[in-house]
C-alpha cells in the first residue's frame, strides 16, 4: 500500500509542472492583467507607509504623531475624493466639455472591460482594478505635500487642500496625458507613469505650500540655514526602502499588462531600470556629499534614491540599463543644487520633497524624449511647462482661501511646544 501511494505521489510531483503550464495557457489576457495591475496598486499603496516613515524620521520628536496622522488622513480624503468626482475628471471617454482639456465621465460607473489602448498588448483589464491603481497614483500627490509643510501647517487646512488637490487639481491634468487630452493628442507628450503627472504636480503643490504657509520658526537666522534637527534617520531610511520597494509597482503597474511573454519582458526591464536609476541617485548623492563635507550625508543619500526613482517614472521602459543608472545619477545631481536653490530663497522644506519630486520630475521628463522614440524634447518640455503654470496657479488660488479663511499656520506657541501634545491624545 505504502508503495503504491509513494508512486501515486512521484507521478502527481512530475506531472504537476506539465498541468500547471497546461492550465496557465488556458487563463485569460483578462485576469493575468487585473491580478498584476491588482498587485502594483497595493505596492504603490504601500509607498504611502514609506511616505509616512520618512516623514516621521526627518520631522522633530514632538510632531511625529501629527504627521503620522496627516498621512493616513490623507490617504482617506485623497481615495475618496478621487472616487467622487477625480477618475470621471481624469478619464473623460470622450466627454469633453472643453475638447482636450476639460471632461466629465460622470460617476464611476465599474465595467466588465477596461480597454488597455493600442500601446499596450494586453486586451483589457477589470474597471475596479483600473479605478484601485489610480486612486493610489492620486494619494501619492497628495503624500508629497504633507512632507514638505510639516511641523507648522494646521492640519485642517490641509486636509481641506488635499480634498480640492485630489478631487479636482490633479485629475484634470492627468486628463490632458492619460485621459487623451491635449497633451499627448497635440504635444505627443509620453509620460508613463507619471513624472511630471505625478511628481511634478506634488513637487509644485509642495512648493507653493511651502511658499504660502512660511518656513518654521528658527529655521533662517540672518539669512543662513539652522538644522532643527531629526527624530529618526534610521526610520526615515526604512521610509525611503520602502518607497523603494512601492516605485516598482508603480513604474511597472502603469504598463497596464502582463498577459504575454512581450509583457513579462517589458515589465522586467521596468523593474530593472527602476532599481537601478534608484541606486545611480544613491551614489551621486553619497559622491557630491563627501567631496563638500569629507563624510557622507545620510538624508541627502535618502532623497538621491528618490530623485532616481522619479526621474526614470516618466519612461522606465525604453532606456538601457545604462542610460536608466545614468538618468538616476542625473536625479541625485539635480538634487544637490535644487536643494542650494531653495537655501538660497529661504524656501523650508522638512522633507525636501521639492527637490525630489519636482526637479527632478522636470529632469526625467526631458530625459524621455532623448530615450523614447515617440517623445521629443520640445514637446516634452513644453507639456511639462504647461503643467506647472497650471498647477502653480491653481494651488496657489486655494492656499490664499485657507490662508484668508481658515488659516494655513499653527499659532508660535504652538509650534514652539509642539503639535503632538496641543492636537492629539497621546495616552489611551
Amino acid at each position: 500500500m505504502r508503495k503504491v501511494v509513494g508512486v501515486a505521489l512521484l507521478a502527481a510531483l512530475f506531472a504537476g509542472p506539465a498541468q500547471a503550464q497546461q492550465a496557465s495557457s488556458g487563463v485569460s489576457p483578462f485576469v493575468m492583467n487585473t491580478l498584476f495591475i491588482v498587485f502594483c496598486g497595493v505596492l504603490v499603496m504601500w509607498m504611502t507607509a514609506g511616505f509616512a516613515m520618512l516623514e516621521a524620521g526627518f520631522v522633530r520628536e514632538k510632531n511625529v504623531v501629527s504627521q503620522c496622522a496627516k498621512n493616513i488622513g490623507l490617504f482617506a480624503i485623497a481615495s475618496t475624493a478621487f472616487i467622487l468626482s477625480g477618475y470621471g475628471l481624469m478619464f473623460p471617454n470622450g466627454n469633453w466639455i472643453m475638447p482636450g482639456v476639460l471632461g466629465f465621465s460622470g460617476a464611476i460607473e465599474i465595467t466588465d472591460v477596461v480597454d488597455s489602448g493600442s500601446d499596450f498588448v494586453g486586451r483589457g483589464h477589470a474597471g475596479a482594478a483600473d479605478i484601485f491603481f489610480q486612486s493610489m497614483f492620486c494619494v501619492a500627490v497628495a503624500s508629497i505635500v504633507s512632507g514638505a509643510i510639516a511641523e507648522r501647517v494646521k492640519i485642517v487646512s490641509f486636509f481641506i487642500f488635499t480634498a480640492v488637490l485630489t478631487a479636482v487639481i490633479y485629475p484634470i491634468q492627468a486628463s490632458w496625458t492619460w485621459g487623451g487630452g491635449f497633451l499627448a493628442a497635440d504635444l505627443g507628450f509620453k509620460d508613463l507613469a507619471g513624472s511630471t503627472v505625478v511628481h511634478v504636480v506634488g513637487g509644485v503643490a509642495a512648493l507653493t505650500g511651502a511658499l504660502f504657509v512660511g518656513a518654521r520658526e528658527g529655521r533662517f537666522i540672518d539669512g543662513k540655514k539652522v538644522a532643527l534637527g531629526n527624530h529618526s534617520l534610521p526610520l526615515a531610511t526604512i521610509g525611503t526602502l520602502i518607497l523603494w520597494m512601492g516605485w516598482y509597482g508603480f513604474n511597472a503597474g502603469s504598463y497596464l499588462s502582463f498577459a504575454s511573454d512581450a509583457d513579462a519582458a517589458n515589465v522586467s526591464r521596468i523593474f530593472l531600470n527602476t532599481n537601478l536609476a534608484a541606486a545611480g541617485g544613491v551614489i551621486v548623492a553619497a559622491f557630491l556629499s563627501y567631496l563638500r563635507e569629507f563624510r557622507f550625508d545620510l538624508a541627502f543619500m535618502l532623497n538621491g534614491a528618490l530623485g532616481g526613482l522619479v526621474a526614470i517614472t516618466a519612461e522606465p521602459l525604453f532606456p538601457t540599463p545604462f542610460w536608466a543608472f545614468a538618468v538616476g545619477m542625473g536625479g541625485g545631481l539635480i538634487i544637490f543644487w535644487a536643494t542650494q536653490i531653495l537655501d538660497y530663497f529661504k524656501i523650508d522644506d522638512v522633507v525636501g520633497a521639492v527637490p525630489v519630486h519636482l526637479f527632478c520630475g522636470i529632469w526625467g521628463t526631458i530625459a524621455a524624449g532623448f530615450t523614447n522614440p515617440d517623445a521629443s524634447v520640445l514637446g516634452q518640455l513644453s507639456s511639462v511647462l504647461i503643467v506647472i503654470t497650471y498647477v502653480g496657479v491653481t494651488t496657489s488660488i486655494v492656499w490664499i482661501a485657507l490662508k484668508e479663511t481658515l488659516g494655513v499656520r499653527i499659532s508660535a506657541a504652538k509650534e514652539a511646544y509642539g503639535i503632538d501634545k496641543s492636537d492629539f491624545v497621546l495616552d489611551n
